[in-house]
Order: structure tokens, then C-alpha cells, then sequence
């Protein structure tokens, strides 16, 4: 099907594009911006009048909850939740029942995602078996079946030989470790940030230095056995200064932080929202404000939404009892954009830090609109707010901490090698 959007605002960072340009589609690729290529009639146009036009959204960090956890989220409601939110590409992490630790299982996570078509799966695979931080998994052969990465989710390795032979081996063969840094015991049975309102609240914290002390224990083996790595969901002020020095040194690092750290505070727990309780916890407002200059300044490279979909029951006990985790995939613009107004960056700048930064860092052919590339694509307006609802959410769960709050930038169309697989109309 040929397909021409017209009158859009294109945003294209990763080819500096930010014009009023027609987009041309054929065959599920993008074949010519502004001027239509020889021969070209359009089976279908959009008008995009008073939209933005941008690169499919890639998202670093979706949970999709199969196999094994089908009572929080199956793989058709989140991969509709990821369409409802613009996002195209997506990173899922490992710890599912069974793990992703075999080639079976990847290959048959990507098969059942590629017969949905409503976005493009990339998981990460385990990079222990079963998550369990003593065995390495055949990195090799997951890399054949699929896998961009790896990674131990929320499960940290405690046995630093066992994790610097993981970096000797993904340094040999050029993949790339997707780690969370968080010390396991100063973090065990912690909930909340360790600091003033866990402590009036009589919640077990978790220290910032759970993860500034992990995160210069991984840098150092990375810099060591010439690892590329990469450092999921900063969260803490001294997170954010050790990355950057690292980087200043000519490192291999990038990192990543949620839509949920960017606005959200330990203040914000409340009285016991365990909408709120999240892993890691949310910091003080100083963390806050450091994570937002680190995006800001590059330090920070991606925003992930840190899709966690939890069912209602988990999320309805205690809060030291609740389970962890947001539904966010469809929030990541919205957020985005947020974040953007919040520091008065760029639309452009925005958008980058959701297509093509996260792209570069899984190292797949997404996030631009180049031509001759698929065509995954986003229109929506910037300008527009919509309130979050759960009713309204298509993710099977419906937890997050921005409830009842309207957000500017809804999404009006969303494109998956040139189909259509959200449409508000």
C-alpha cells in the first residue's frame, strides 16, 4: 500500500530534519520526504495538519509479561499499549517464566510478536541461566535467535568473578550488557528511598549509595575488560556523576532513565501510594534534578518507560508488601515531552532521547525516518492533552502514579512497516 502523509511537521533528529514536509510510503518503507518520487499515487492519505511526523518511538525497557505471567499482561494487550503510545521498537527484558535463557524461547517470543505486527520485539536475553548470577548463558547462539543484549534484569550478579567472565566474553564478541547497578544487601528488603519521609512513613530504605557503589564496581570491570555497557535506569545524583566521568575518560557507556524518575519524588509516596513503589525507589528531589540536567547535558542518553504492568491485586496490599512497577509504554511521550517543557529543550531534543538514542544503544535499524527504511512512524500533536485513565489505558495493567493527570502529546496515528496499528479516528 502506498501511503502519503501530507501538511505533518517532520522531526526527524537523527537526519536533522524539523520542517513542514510530505512523507511518502511504499511497500512498507519510506521512499521519498517532500518531493513524491516518479510514478507515486497514494492508496491512502493522512493528513497531518497541525501534527508532528516522527520516527517510530524505541523504547529500551517493556515488560510483555509472556510466557508466564499472563495474569498481569499478555503480549497482545501490551504490543497494543506500545501502538497506543507511538512506540514501534521495543526491548523486553528476561525475566519471564520460563527466562529467556534459551533459543527456543526467544525465537518463539519474536515469532508470536511478528504474527501480532503491532511492533517490533527485541528482547534482551539472560545473560546467567535463570537469572541466578552462577552459570552464563550460550550468548552466542541467543544473539542468533534474536536477542540485542543482555542483561539480569533485577537480578544482580553477586559473585564479581562470575560477572567480570560475562564482560570478557560480551567484550569478544561486541555485545553489549544492559545492567541495572544496585548493591543486593544494602538494598535487601529496602522499599523506599533511605531518607526522611521513609523513615516518618516506617519504611525499610534503600541508601543512594546502594547504587552509586554497584555502579562504580560495574564501570571499573567494564573499563577493565573493555565491555560496551550500558547502565538501565539511573536514579540518584551520584549515579549520574559517575557516568559522566566515566564518559569523560572515553568509556563505552550510555544509560538510561524512566519517564517515572524524571518527574516523581519520594515525596510523592504520599500516604502509601503504592502506585509509587517502584525498583529502584524514587529518590529525593535533588536526584531528581540531577537526572534531569544529565538528560539534559548528554550524560544520560535514552528515556525508557520502564513498562511494568502489575495486576490490581498486587498493587492493592501494604506498601512494603505491594508489588513493584508502572504501566508506562503509553506515557513515554507524553512524559517525553514533559520533561522537555520542564527544561526547555527542543521538541527535537526530545524526541531523539526516544528514537534514535535508544536505537543506537540496541543497535537496530529503527528510530529515523531515512529513506528506503521501514516505515514506523508517529503523528501526533504536541499540543494536545488527554487525561490518563485507566479505563482508557490498553495495557491489561493499569498502575501508574499519573493517574487522573492530563498530559500534552497525544498520539494520533501510529505506522509499523507502513500499516496502520493505532488510529484515533
Amino acid at each position: 500500500m502506498n501511503i502519503l502523509i501530507q501538511h505533518g511537521r517532520v522531526i526527524d533528529p537523527a537526519n536533522h530534519i524539523d520542517a513542514q514536509h510530505d512523507l511518502y510510503i511504499a511497500d512498507g518503507k519510506i521512499v521519498a520526504i517532500d518531493q513524491a518520487p516518479s510514478g507515486f499515487k497514494a492508496n491512502q492519505t493522512i493528513d497531518a495538519s497541525g501534527l508532528v511526523v516522527a520516527p517510530g518511538l524505541v523504547d529500551l525497557s517493556v515488560r510483555l509479561r509472556e510466557p508466564g505471567f499472563e495474569y498481569k499482561a499478555t503480549l497482545n494487550s501490551e504490543l497494543q499499549a506500545a501502538a497506543a503510545g507511538g512506540v514501534t521498537s521495543l526491548a523486553c527484558p528476561p525475566d519471564t517464566e520460563p527466562t529467556l535463557d534459551e533459543p527456543g524461547l526467544v525465537e518463539m517470543l519474536k515469532y508470536r510478536a511478528k504474527k501480532l505486527n503491532l511492533a517490533h520485539v527485541y528482547p534482551l536475553g539472560a545473560l546467567t541461566r535463570q537469572l541466578q548470577g552462577k552459570t552464563l548463558t550460550e550468548m552466542c547462539e541467543l544473539t542468533e535467535a534474536g536477542c540485542v543484549g543482555f542483561t539480569q534484569a533485577d537480578h544482580p550478579i553477586i559473585d564479581t568473578q562470575v560477572l567480570w567472565r560475562a564482560c570478557e566474553y560480551a567484550a569478544t564478541f561486541g555485545y553489549t550488557l544492559f545492567l541495572r547497578a544496585e548493591d543486593p544487601y544494602l538494598a535487601k528488603d529496602g522499599v523506599a528511598h533511605d531518607g526522611e519521609v521513609a523513615s516518618r512513613l516506617g519504611l525499610k530504605g534503600i541508601p543512594a549509595a546502594a547504587e552509586s557503589l554497584a555502579l562504580a564496581s560495574l564501570l571499573r570491570i567494564a573499563r577493565e575488560t573493555g565491555t560496551r555497557l550500558h547502565i538501565q535506569r539511573l536514579s540518584t545524583a551520584e549515579g549520574v556523576e559517575l557516568v559522566r566521568q566515566a564518559k569523560q575518560q572515553g568509556q563505552a557507556v550510555t544509560a538510561d532513565v524512566s519517564t517515572q524518575h524524571l518527574h516523581l519524588t519520594e515525596l510523592d509516596i504520599g500516604f502509601f501510594n503504592t502506585q509509587t513503589h517502584l525498583r529502584p525507589p524514587l529518590r529525593t528531589q535533588r536526584d531528581q534534578y540531577a537526572l534531569c540536567e544529565g538528560l539534559k547535558d548528554g550524560t544520560i542518553d535514552a528515556i525508557c518507560s520502564d513498562h511494568s504492568p502489575v495486576d490490581d491485586d498486587a498493587k492493592l496490599l501494604p506498601f512494603a508488601e505491594a508489588e513493584t512497577g508502572a504501566s508506562a509504554v503509553e506515557l513515554l511521550l507524553p512524559l517525553t515531552l514533559k520533561w522537555a517543557s520542564n527544561t526547555q529543550q527542543t521538541l527535537s531534543d526530545a524526541i531523539a532521547r526516544i528514537t534514535i538514542m535508544p536505537a543506537s544503544i540496541m543497535g537496530i535499524p529503527a528510530g529515523s525516518l531515512t529513506v528506503g527504511q521501514c516505515a514506523d512512524v508517529v503523528i501526533f500533536n504536541p499540543d494536545e492533552y488527554r487525561k490518563v485513565e485507566a479505563q482508557h489505558l490498553k495495557s491489561q495493567g493499569k498502575n501508574t502514579p499519573f493517574l487522573n493527570m492530563e498530559l500534552a502529546g497525544k498520539v494520533h496515528y501510529t505506522l509499523v512497516e507502513g500499516l496502520i496499528t493505532y488510529s484515533t479516528l
